[in-house]
């Protein structure tokens, strides 16, 4: 039975984080084999995600607050809710960024060029990054969100099935990806940052922050 996690059923989306972290080949030949509703993905998988991050984010900075020189900071309420909102829209800007990169690099590393299945790879590869999130709930636990990375496997997994990559350009592919996805991460992450800091806030950072 094919779990589509578009639908915005819970039972879904819980069976397809479980299934796409713990037997990620199997899940995604699932994937390859749904439709590519783009605006479902976004809303019914995406979306949920990173409100995730960034309610953790929010309740671990304005409600917990940050250790600073032993002395507990909490960003204003206000503040962290503008923040969380921007942290969810620039979460899934990042997701579409990495999207149309990964298309638009397809043919170099003897890939397919198809947007809908781009977006799928970029969205449910990220499924690592984003529940790192919840590690930022309480501050002090933030540096476990480097199990994020794992997201990188999870892509290194998909792109034969998603982009119908080659073995021989899988590696190459999905380096590349990096570093994009690094740059988009420096970037958005400096303007966050700056827009908060600006609002007397702290800095949050798109996928879990």
């Amino acid at each position: 039975m094919t779990v589509d996690p578009s639908g915005a059923s819970a039972p879904a989306l819980i069976d397809r984080i479980k299934n796409i972290l713990l037997t990620p080949q199997t899940e995604w030949e699932k994937i390859d084999a749904e439709a590519a509703d783009v605006n479902k993905i976004y809303l019914g998988y995406v979306l949920p995600l990173a409100a995730l991050g960034a309610i953790c984010a929010f309740i671990g900075t304005s409600v917990f607050g940050v250790n600073l020189f032993g002395t507990i900071y909490r960003v204003p309420m206000v503040t962290g809710l503008v923040g969380a909102v921007l942290q969810i829209g620039l979460s899934l800007a990042g997701v579409f960024l990495l999207a149309f990169v990964a298309n638009a690099l397809a043919p170099s590393f003897g890939s397919q060029q198809n947007m809908g299945q781009a977006h799928k790879l970029a969205a449910y590869g990220s499924t690592a990054g984003f529940l790192a999130g919840v590690f930022s709930i309480v501050p002090a636990l933030a540096i476990l969100g480097i199990v994020g990375l794992y997201s990188l496997y999870l892509l290194y997994v998909g792109m034969p099935r998603m982009m119908k990559t080659p073995e021989d350009k899988r590696l190459v592919y999905l380096i590349v990806l990096i570093l994009v996805v690094a740059v988009a991460w420096i970037v958005i992450g400096t303007v966050m940052g700056a827009v908060r800091g600006a609002m007397g806030g702290a800095p949050a950072y798109p996928f879990g922050g």
